[in-house]
């Protein structure tokens, strides 16, 4: 009887949400599900969040205060109290899963949060992980725990991985408008799936196994990895060539079949492009084989920066200064535009690239007012505001991250020397540098 005291719980809206991780796709989902009727528990280790949301506030800058303000009111109940598991009828997990300095995955998170969780599970519950992993993680390393708790998966407790699809800051699509992928431990759980995820997203995808629909996720990013690795390479040849790669981009953009556009950077940012791929290359190795493409484009994007830098280093050898002592101002330090997420943002690896060579760094982002917390850099650094006479005072200015904020026209007049990472300077210009 769990099960269809569960999908009626699901399909009627009296079902209590647990979504665990509070971040990028979690506060999202907790929001989406809040909004259409749903109770909501979020949980978070993070007692600062928490304590923001109680507040009515957000950390995340594309999601407004008005929507948080809003949720709570509707009764979302954020905590950091993972005991409060046994209130809920569906635990959404929505953690990290980074990479460990050898680059191999790295579920501690995950785990972690499903040890301190089983034990105020009950009957009738779904779990549904949806951070990115590798093709197994759902049916031998979720499965067992429950299972060693006594639970019988598809009867008494249900399983499913529905991968996450945010893109922050992309204003054409939103949680409930992007397709969602499930698939479930048994026929059952999917059922369980798909009623936890129709309400709150217009199409669910389902998928047969866990594991299909793990590999869904990971064959989407590496899509990307890939061809922008291609394109990274592209651009190195252009650049030799004295062809600019952007105006040749847009050029094949126009073909109206048999070519998909995608730019080259200084480098990979977010948690999917750069990370995801690492997680089939590791989990290949046990079935005997190599995954050459994912590692040839992790291989020319990670180079990425150094080329930039490379670029930096010539472009101001050509005005008869050195690296050493010079000013330098990074425009842009989120890892795409117009967002403030810094998940493994190229822009900083650039700032202490060039630190080592013993430049001066400031930094400008208008969604980042002061350099964040991070788990590998450390920056005590406040955002310039440009103004002409900051502009003109460095002598080099480089562009990381092109927001739509940046005033690229008074950046062109008043800086003595630009490199631009992003193609946002078209044609020839006496003081822009192309990397």
């Amino acid at each position: 009887m769990h099960k269809d005291t569960l999908l009626k719980k699901l399909n009627d809206k009296t079902a209590v949400i647990g979504i665990v991780g509070l971040g990028y796709v979690g506060l999202p989902l907790s929001l989406r599900y809040s909004e259409v009727g749903y109770r909501v528990v979020g949980f978070d280790i993070d007692q600062e969040k928490v304590d923001a949301l109680m507040r009515g506030e957000t950390y995340i800058e594309h999601i407004g205060s008005e929507g948080i303000a809003k949720a709570i009111q509707s009764g979302f109940e954020p905590t950091a109290d993972l005991s409060r598991a046994r209130d809920v009828d569906a635990l959404i997990l929505c953690v990290p899963t980074p990479l460990n300095k050898y680059r191999e995955p790295d579920l501690s998170f995950v785990l972690n949060t499903v040890d301190a969780l089983v034990p105020h599970m009950r009957g009738g519950q779904v779990m549904s992980l949806e951070s990115t992993t590798y093709p197994g993680t759902t049916e031998e390393e979720l499965r067992p725990r429950l299972e060693k708790a006594g639970f019988k998966i598809g009867e008494d407790a249900f399983l499913v991985f529905s991968p996450e699809r945010e893109d922050p800051g992309n204003a054409k699509f939103t949680t409930h408008t992007i397709p969602k992928v499930c698939g479930g431990s048994t026929p059952s759980c999917l059922e369980v799936g798909l009623a936890l995820y129709g309400q709150v997203i217009n199409t669910v995808v389902p998928v047969s196994s866990t594991q299909a629909a793990e590999l869904t996720k990971l064959l989407e990013n590496i899509h990307r990895a890939v061809n922008i690795g291609l394109v990274n390479e592209m651009k190195i040849i252009a650049d030799r060539m004295g062809i600019d790669i952007h105006e040749v981009i847009r050029a094949a953009a126009t073909k109206p079949f048999g070519f998909v556009p995608y730019y080259p950077g200084p480098g990979l940012g977010g948690h999917c492009i750069p990370i995801d791929p690492f997680y089939l290359t590791w989990k290949a190795r046990e079935y005997g084989l190599h995954t050459r493409f994912i590692e040839l484009a992790g291989e020319i994007n990670s180079t990425m920066p150094e080329w930039v830098i490379e670029k930096v280093t010539e472009a101001l050898n050509e005005r008869e200064k050195p690296v050493r002592g010079s000013k330098i101002l990074v425009l842009g330090i989120a890892y795409k535009k117009n967002v403030d997420d810094m998940r493994e943002s190229p822009s900083v690896e650039l700032m202490t690239l060039l630190q080592a060579k013993g430049a001066q760094i400031d930094y400008s982002d208008p969604h980042v007012p002061s350099f964040p917390k991070m788990r590998r850099y450390s920056f005590d650094l406040e955002s310039v505001e440009l103004t002409p006479e900051t502009l003109a005072s460095y002598d080099l200015v480089l562009l990381a991250t092109d927001h739509d904020r940046f005033d690229y026209d008074t950046i062109e007049k008043h800086a003595k020397l630009i490199v631009d990472t992003r193609g946002r300077y078209l044609g020839k210009r006496s003081n822009v540098v192309k990397a």
